[in-house]
């Protein structure tokens, strides 16, 4: 593959100015696991890219704005959130003060936006009880026990398992960790990666152990992407053909019928 497209602008690693540092891919080491052969040859697809960098309580933030939405709704969202309740040092302590109403005003593009809002402004006030300051909690997740971080986090109603994959991976910048969105759920599983009726945590659980951990933060990335331009939940390329999807011959299309044209969720497979 020599197709390597350029990192989208709006994506929840904060597109080309999202911090963090280019991943080096041996070309002589031969990938240990299947799970690892499929990430790098996405690397000969997308960006090569390892996170880390961001401000802890933003990246939280924009996480929670991404929730059930796309990266192109959210990101207008986080951008006017940003403009009203910034920077990024005292963002813990503008939000705790908003007022919700006006606050979902600003956040309307993410959709969700009322209920959004109210967890953004507990959250703020969870993390001023919790760590005194913004700045506190962002050393916290840079600098803390990653299973403590990722529990600390989840104790936060609102705040699910991605999300604080998220925030370990974009703000933590730590290695060996895989988040699990709606797209990386369905390829793992379609691709034979983890079991066909696995839930999210099953995924992640099967990705961080074949994945060497310093490429986890750019599979993650990449088969979003992946899932977006080949691997769609209703239609994936390979129904056009196995010249139509770079990944066809590492994958075993669990849930797709060539043949007949049809597609159902990996887990419907399971007797």
């Amino acid at each position: 593959m020599t197709d390597r497209r350029d990192e989208p602008a709006e994506n929840i690693s904060g597109g080309d100015a999202g911090g963090g540092a280019f991943a080096a891919f041996d070309p002589d080491r031969e990938a240990e696991t299947r799970a690892e052969a499929v990430v790098d040859d996405l690397g000969e697809l997308y960006w090569r890219k390892a996170y880390g960098g961001q401000d802890g309580f933003e990246c939280l933030v924009r996480t929670i704005l991404s929730q059930n939405t796309s990266d192109k709704a959210s990101q207008p969202a986080h951008d006017s959130l940003m403009s009203r309740y910034g920077p990024a040092d005292d963002l813990a302590e503008n939000l705790a003060a908003a007022v919700e109403n006006e606050l979902a005003e600003t956040i309307s593009s993410a959709g969700l936006y009322n209920q959004k809002s109210a967890v953004l402004v507990r959250t703020a006030e969870w993390a001023l009880d919790e760590f005194g300051s913004t700045h506190a909690f962002d050393r916290f997740v840079r600098e803390g026990d990653p299973t403590e971080v990722r529990r600390t986090l989840l104790s936060v109603k609102g705040v699910g398992p991605k999300t604080a994959d998220c925030v370990l991976l974009f703000a933590g910048g730590r290695g060996g960790v895989f988040p699990v969105d709606t797209h990386v759920h369905r390829i793992a599983r379609r691709m034979g990666l983890a079991p066909a009726d696995a839930d999210h945590e099953t995924v992640r659980e099967h990705l961080e152990r074949d994945v060497p951990a310093e490429k986890c933060g750019f599979g993650h990335t990449a088969m979003i992407q992946f899932g977006r331009d080949y691997c769609s939940a209703r239609k994936p390329a390979c129904l056009d053909g196995p010249e139509a999807c770079p990944l066809y011959d590492l994958c075993e299309r669990v849930g797709v019928d060539e043949v007949e044209g049809t597609v159902v969720d990996p887990a419907e497979t399971v007797e």
